[in-house]
């Protein structure tokens, strides 16, 4: 199973830093989401672009996860050359990820 049929994402660029928001679409979903998505599971998934950590909160009101990805955005947005890899490109790509 795709994350994006069960959820969708936001996403933003502090730096040179990524953060993403995934939010399950429906609240029973938002258990399966939490048990799989691990914030080593999405430094993995990253490990190309990814250089520094990956941090995970928890919004269970919201049914959502808040991932920080920590030196991911080749110096910034204002300062890197790659326009593929900021925010938005990165959350669509994370709901790609397979859950199960």
């Amino acid at each position: 199973m795709k994350l994006r049929e069960i959820a969708h994402s936001r996403t933003g660029d502090v730096g040179n830093n990524a953060v993403i928001s995934v939010i399950a679409y429906k609240e029973e979903d938002y258990p399966l989401i939490r048990e799989n998505l691990t914030a080593s599971k999405v430094k993995s998934y990253f490990s190309g672009f990814v250089n520094g950590q990956v941090e995970r909160f928890e919004l269970p009101a919201l049914g959502a996860l808040n991932f920080v990805l920590h030196d991911a955005l080749a110096g910034g947005v204002s300062r890197s050359l790659l326009l593929d890899i900021h925010g938005k490109t990165l959350s669509s790509a994370l709901l790609d990820i397979d859950l199960l």
